[in-house]
């Protein structure tokens, strides 16, 4: 697609370092191979030059450059990704979004906020809800992660099963494409059915079609009460039934979490965090109620005391503190993390159906078994969303290399037969590309590509990678 793409030199540099500042364009191998990792396994890429940009027209002008220059430009944000979308694969320039970190407006009469892609989702959060009002959308590193690549892979974490996910929140972007042109993609109204939806478009497309300089949100109010409760059950497959059982119930949870007990133990001890483990609980569901009316809240924790018992439910539990409700979320988010540092690992963010969630556990382990490798699965069971962790331990380098992406296609093609597809929330980038074939006909890649054409021609931004 489009010219070959060159390595910026030192005349390119210069013209860089024109545009944003000479401090704002790092070269130094250690500047370097920092923005040529996130956390996706072992994986390091390095680019010839960091640029870090502090205005949308900064952002613009650099890529018209990179663009009549045919030097490849890899977005990146904080670097917590999942998948490899921000690793500069094909070197060139990476353009980091740490320089745009401003929340530029909190509007409470509309409900809305825009701010930069450079924001933490926390800082975000925290800000909204200083005004009364609440931004859902909290994935595990949300005290890290930056916005703009919240954007690019539409993340969602544990609350998106009642508040769904970083897309249903966005009303507006300013991206600036290629060309070097600045441009909205909508408007910052609820309702907008005029022409394309270039904001949907934008939103999931991790770099491939413009680099997102500001965004409008859309706020709701902030819920004031929350109650934690937390059930354990024998196996997965008994955990993963019962959450069709609790949302049978007419009582939609903000968040209905699921995890393996080794997954409890590794985060733990990595943590230091105190956990109430059951000898003879190997799967864990905690599910979280919110709203304004704390005795409401207990009325339907007492409805779901049944429900949870009935399907097999070895106890339920409720955080009777705030402190013990953070302690018990402490350990659920920081699983993914304690397990990177059990073993280098690769992680699958498997979807489906909610109902289809236990056939997908029994096939994950039973896959698991087949092929000598241990998992770690967890996740969010109220939207069929699990993170299966696949562990190296032992491995050899052949049946890492060979032998485990063959299991990864046939948990990937269960999820297929099942209903559901390859990521929920991680993004495709570089590491699942391989796998798109079991989703995807060539016609579907074909309208992508020619999506990707128009807006990119060249070929410029985040090459290497499913789209091109």
């Amino acid at each position: 697609m489009g010219r070959e793409l060159k390595q910026p030199d030192v005349s390119d540099t210069t013209a860089l370092q024109a545009i944003c500042g000479v401090n704002a364009v790092l070269t130094t191998p250690e500047q370097c191979e920092q923005a040529g990792r996130d956390y996706t396994e072992d994986l390091v890429f390095m680019p010839a030059a960091v640029v870090v940009p502090s205005t949308a027209e900064q952002v613009a002008a650099i890529l018209g450059y990179c663009n009549q220059h045919s030097i490849p430009v890899t977005a990146r944000g904080a670097g917590t990704g999942l998948s490899g979308g921000a690793l500069p694969v094909r070197g060139g320039v990476v353009l980091a979004s740490s320089g745009l970190n401003r929340i530029i407006s909190i509007d409470k009469e509309n409900f809305q906020a825009c701010v930069e892609p450079g924001v933490i989702n926390e800082v975000f959060r925290n800000a909204v809800e200083a005004e009364g009002l609440y931004y859902p959308p909290d994935p595990a590193s949300r005290g890290s992660c930056f916005l703009g690549g919240n954007i690019a892979h539409s993340s969602g974490g544990p609350r998106a099963v009642k508040y769904g996910t970083t897309r249903d929140y966005v009303l507006n972007l300013q991206v600036a494409l290629p060309s070097g042109e600045l441009i909205w993609t909508g408007a910052n109204t609820v309702k907008n059915s005029t022409g394309y939806n270039l904001t949907q478009l934008m939103v999931g497309s991790e770099g491939t079609l413009g680099i997102v300089t500001k965004i409008v949100f859309r706020l709701i109010a902030l819920p004031t009460e929350k109650l934690l409760m937390l059930a354990p059950f024998p196996d997965p497959v008994s955990a993963c039934k019962a959450v069709n059982h609790v949302l049978l119930s007419g009582i939609v949870p903000a968040a209905l979490e699921l995890m393996e007990r080794s997954g409890v133990v590794i985060s733990m001890r990595a943590t230091k965090t105190s956990f109430p483990l059951l000898e003879n609980a190997d799967t864990y569901l905690m599910l979280e109620l919110d709203g304004d009316d704390r005795s409401l809240l207990i009325s339907q924790a007492e409805q779901l005391l049944p429900v949870l018992e009935e399907a097999g439910s070895l106890d339920v539990m409720m955080a009777d503190t705030a402190a013990l409700a953070e302690q018990w979320w402490k350990v659920r988010r920081s699983i993914g993390e304690a397990v990177k540092g059990e073993s280098i690992y690769k992680e699958e963010d498997t979807v489906v159906p909610r109902a289809a969630l236990p056939d997908l556990m029994a096939a994950v382990k039973d896959i698991g078994a087949a092929y000598g490798f241990r998992t770690v699965c967890y996740g969010h069971a109220g939207d069929g969303n699990l993170h299966v962790n696949i562990l190296r331990d032992a491995l050899t380098e052949k049946d890492w290399n060979e032998e485990v992406p063959k299991a990864i296609r046939e948990i990937f093609a269960v999820c297929k037969r099942l209903g559901g597809t390859i990521s929920g929330e991680h993004g495709i980038g570089l590491v699942q590309a391989p796998y798109l074939d079991i989703v995807f006909h060539d016609v579907h890649l074909r309208l992508m590509r020619g999506i990707k054409q128009v807006f990119d021609p060249n070929g410029i931004l985040n090459p290497g990678k499913w789209a091109g």
